[in-house]
């Protein structure tokens, strides 16, 4: 018999900028913008030189920008 996860128990995933990139088709120049801007989830500090993002943000904004545009997520 299968285990079901739920929500909580899902590990969160870090994924880093290429990933992001290719998840949101934005240029880096243009997540920065949206992250000062506030509306684009923040990066998460992994270590001095090294951030990433939690893919479940980043496809909730997804989800969001085409609930915008009327399209079913």
């Amino acid at each position: 018999m299968a285990m079901q996860t739920t929500p909580a128990q899902t590990p969160r995933r870090f994924i880093k900028l290429a990933k992001v990139k290719d998840y949101t088709s934005l240029s880096t120049s243009e997540i920065y913008r949206r992250i000062a801007a506030g509306t684009f989830p923040k990066q998460i500090t992994l270590g001095p030189k090294s951030v990433a993002w939690d893919l479940g943000e980043i496809l909730s904004w997804c989800d969001q920008m085409a609930a915008q545009r009327g399209e079913a997520a």
